[in-house]
């Protein structure tokens, strides 16, 4: 029993230190493949990673696992790296999960090593001069790949078909060619292809993205132009040697062209491109100096401008040192970045809007946010801290967009809200935004407007009926991905130095605001009478034509059109295709009518809005609070409903 005891007891200690030499053998190559990195890539700024000092604790942009074994993360965006990625390098940090090299110099083509990492989840590597192929070894773990802003060419691997854990592509702004890939990740929440050379049709696993995903690709159907039958691409069987060409000739009948014929072209052609080359090398001479190889990127910042892609610098230009991290986040947000890193991240103008810009921010860990830059706060740090406070508290409802996290200095005042992938409501019924034009049967536009009418709701309910909204308009409706219409911009009038009324948004202005310039809940309602009102006829309030915005008093045509007795003539044409739905459109017009009666007191609650809602569609109210338990609430009535 004792010599028993005895081996038992020498195999695990056997065992703990051969665990523990695997466990510093791995944390040691993992040391020595970041200064292998770092000694064959040279950048302009210094990291200090001193070799003596902990690499898990004080090495710059390094994050290891909890138990300081591993490296898990490698974070280098923006610190001036150039030259190609050598093999062997980053490749073995095999429980790498993040990679950021992204707004570097790094040329070459990607390792293929880096890309196939097994435990890799996220790989940044936009804003570089990466040339050569995609590789098509990728890891099967993969959630975020963003090859941005290089110049990859050839065509995308089909192994991308087979990340199933993939939510964000972005393969824009490279020069790739062939098909689009027939992605069928069910989790993929963000593509973009935008401005390559993709060529075919888009397949239907990707037709649910917007027409900003596919822009400048000649590339057919949904959401895109349809593709046309008529002229198929000829295969190889069938394509004609060049003395087999036929024209067809002024009788209708096809000829051939002789040999001389084709010989007098090529020269004639050859002659014109040697001219081009002649004017074109007499061009560069009158240039002072040759370009260098890195202006090839022009390429990129021309496609970046045409987009509105706005440098990082833009939103965070008044962002003082002394608070780079003063990021102020809310309680129960899961959010674990840093203003640093909101600065960092690769941003889009969204739209602009009567109180800012906002901004979509793709963070490096695949996390996707909206970043408004307010514009003319007229309240100081404090009474600003007290509303963003309020508007948090108030926002905890499905139907408002929540607010995450606000910064604030002197010249810089930033919100921080989810990602809507739906885009706005007027973005989606007029074509004016950053999703385009999507069509919307009446199923949808019943389901986005009692989500509005909810979350205005919710806005009247709270602080004992004291909120109002003050800038109800189509778009700050915002849609989910299952097209909830959600309420957003709340809080943000009171803290203005301008109130009332602005150019972009006096279409949906009830009359007393517009005469008194002080809103209520009644004008509320009327706003959203004006609302329901561009739902049901697909115009809007206002136009914009050569830069000026024209406003179209709706409540007033469509009131002259029904008085005609020419109902149907109001609603929009894509509504009239939705069978047996003109009954519920008509309760729908006479719930908006009310809406916008001119006298304030004739106007419907908020409560009785939902609720007439809720009666057209009595299916779209199962599972949610009804209207009556918002009133009830509203009340201050303590007993519980039966």
């Amino acid at each position: 029993m004792k010599l028993q005891s005895s081996l038992q007891l020498t195999l695990i200690l056997l065992l703990l230190i051969s665990t523990l030499h695997l466990t510093f053998a791995d944390l040691k190559s993992d040391r020595q493949a970041l200064l292998d990195f770092v000694a064959n890539v040279p950048h302009s700024r210094n990291l200090n990673w001193n070799v003596g000092s902990s690499v898990c604790t004080s090495w710059a942009g390094v994050t290891c696992n909890s138990e300081g074994t591993r490296v898990i993360a490698l974070h280098l965006p923006g610190i001036g790296l150039f030259g190609p990625i050598p093999g062997g390098t980053i490749g073995k940090l095999d429980a790498l999960q993040v990679l950021s090299l992204r707004s570097n110099s790094l040329n070459g083509k990607i390792p293929s090593d880096i890309a196939s990492l097994p435990s890799l989840r996220s790989l940044f590597l936009q804003s570089n001069n990466f040339s050569g192929s995609i590789p098509e070894s990728l890891s099967a773990s993969l959630m975020v790949l963003d090859l941005s802003s290089n110049s990859l060419n050839g065509s995308i691997p089909s192994s991308i078909n087979y990340l199933t854990r993939l939510i964000v592509l972005n393969l824009q702004d490279n020069m790739l060619s062939g098909s689009m890939p027939n992605l069928e990740s069910r989790k993929l929440k963000l593509l973009n292809m935008s401005y390559n050379n993709l060529s075919g049709k888009i397949p239907n696993s990707l037709q649910k993205f917007p027409t900003s995903s596919f822009l400048g690709n000649p590339l057919c159907g949904p959401p895109l132009d349809s593709c046309s039958s008529s002229s198929p691409s000829p295969s190889a069987d069938t394509m004609m040697s060049p003395a087999m060409i036929p024209i067809i000739s002024k009788g209708g009948r096809s000829r051939k062209l002789s040999i001389g014929a084709i010989v007098a072209i090529v020269i004639a052609g050859s002659a014109v491109v040697v001219l081009a080359v002649m004017m074109f090398l007499l061009c560069c001479v009158k240039r002072n100096g040759v370009e260098d190889s890195s202006a090839v990127k022009g390429k990129e910042s021309n496609i970046k401008k045409a987009k509105n892609q706005m440098p990082k610098e833009d939103f965070g230009s008044g962002v003082q040192t002394a608070e780079k991290n003063k990021l102020v986040f809310f309680g129960g947000c899961a959010y674990n970045f840093d203003l640093e890193d909101l600065l960092r991240a690769s941003a889009e103008v969204l739209g602009k809007g009567s109180y800012g810009t906002a901004y979509k921010a793709i963070l490096d860990e695949g996390i996707v946010v909206v970043v408004k830059r307010l514009k003319e706060v007229g309240i100081g740090k404090r009474e600003f801290e007290q509303q963003m406070e309020m508007v948090s508290n108030v926002g905890q409802h499905p139907n408002l967009v929540p607010l995450r996290a606000y910064y604030f200095s002197k010249d810089e005042k930033l919100l921080v809200y989810d990602f809507m992938p739906g885009g706005s409501l007027s973005a989606v019924l007029h074509g004016n935004g950053y999703n385009g034009k999507t069509l919307l049967d009446w199923n949808a536009r019943v389901t986005i407007a009692l989500g509005a009418a909810r979350g205005i709701l919710h806005i009247h309910s709270e602080g004992g009926g004291k909120f109002i909204h003050g800038n109800i308009k189509s778009s700050n409706v915002l849609l989910s991905q299952d097209l909830e219409g959600c309420i957003s911009d709340f809080g943000l009038p009171l803290m203005m130095n301008f109130q009332g009324i602005t150019s972009r948004s006096i279409g949906y202005h009830a009359p007393e605001v517009i005469e008194t310039r002080k809103a209520s809940q009644s004008s509320d309602v009327y706003s959203f009478g004006v609302l329901l009102l561009e739902i049901l006829t697909g115009k809007a309030p206002l136009k914009t034509a050569h830069g000026h915005i024209d406003v179209v008093d709706l409540p007033r045509w469509v009131q002259s059109v029904v008085r005609e007795e020419w109902t149907s003539e109001v609603f929009d044409a894509e509504l009239l295709k939705s069978p047996n739905a003109e009954e519920e459109m008509v309760h729908m017009l006479q719930v908006a009518l009310a809406c916008v009666a001119r006298v304030p007191d004739m106007r419907p609650r908020m409560d009785e809005v939902v609720r007439m809602i809720e009666e057209i569609r009595p299916s779209e109210s199962d599972g949610r609070p009804s209207s009556d338990e918002n009133k009830s609430k509203n009340s201050n009535v303590g007993t519980p409903t039966p």
